[in-house]
């Protein structure tokens, strides 16, 4: 909790009560990108220990749940940038069609995908999804989650990402493309055309 701060050597935060405020938002937060809960309940420790750390900087000018997703995002890549260091990620081929042949030589997808209803952004609004969607990305080689979280999900720029992974940019092209289309594929088996078979 954001306090007044007449003695400008106090602390603007208050971290005895950070698990039970901030928890189960961070664990959220942390998850949805790693799928791996354990994984996830450590990247949340470290960010509670960082932000205790560094608690003498936060200038109050975020909220502190802001300021605390701040530090787990710096976490969450390290752990990618830590995995890719310990393990490279094998180079790819760029043949053109991405190594599939999901679409023709024009582009078009030769298995046109399912139908996501009338409505598919309003998945994004239901826990259920989320669940299911974080099983896809935990189903998937680890490299593709890597590129997938750190582009989509945390927004780095290519040359941040490439240089995080230790890849070129058009190896993580390639990554991207195999990480979107697998989740697509996994999406649509385990959420989208159940739904509408229950429809």
């Amino acid at each position: 909790m954001t306090r007044p701060n007449p003695d400008s050597s106090a602390p603007l935060v208050d971290p005895t009560n950070w698990v039970d405020r901030h928890g189960d938002v961070l664990y959220r937060y942390a998850l949805a990108r790693v799928a791996e809960p354990a994984v996830a309940e450590d990247l949340v420790q470290e960010t509670f220990l960082a932000a205790l750390r560094g608690a003498q900087g936060f200038a109050g000018q975020a909220a502190e749940q802001s300021w605390l997703v701040g530090i787990l995002k710096h976490k969450i890549v390290d752990f990618f940038r830590k995995q890719a260091r310990e393990k490279p990620l094998q180079k790819t081929s760029d043949n053109g069609n991405h190594g599939t042949t999901d679409f023709d030589s024009s582009g078009w997808w030769q298995d046109q995908p399912a139908s996501w209803g009338d409505n598919p952004g309003a998945a994004l609004e239901q826990q259920e999804f989320w669940i299911v969607f974080r099983g896809c990305l935990g189903k998937m080689p680890r490299r593709l989650t890597a590129a997938f979280t750190l582009r989509e999900m945390e927004g780095l720029s290519t040359d941040e990402i490439s240089r995080d992974l230790n890849v070129t940019p058009g190896n993580l092209g390639v990554l991207l493309h195999r990480a979107r289309l697998s989740l697509r594929r996994c999406l649509e088996t385990h959420w989208f055309r159940t739904k509408t078979d229950e429809v």
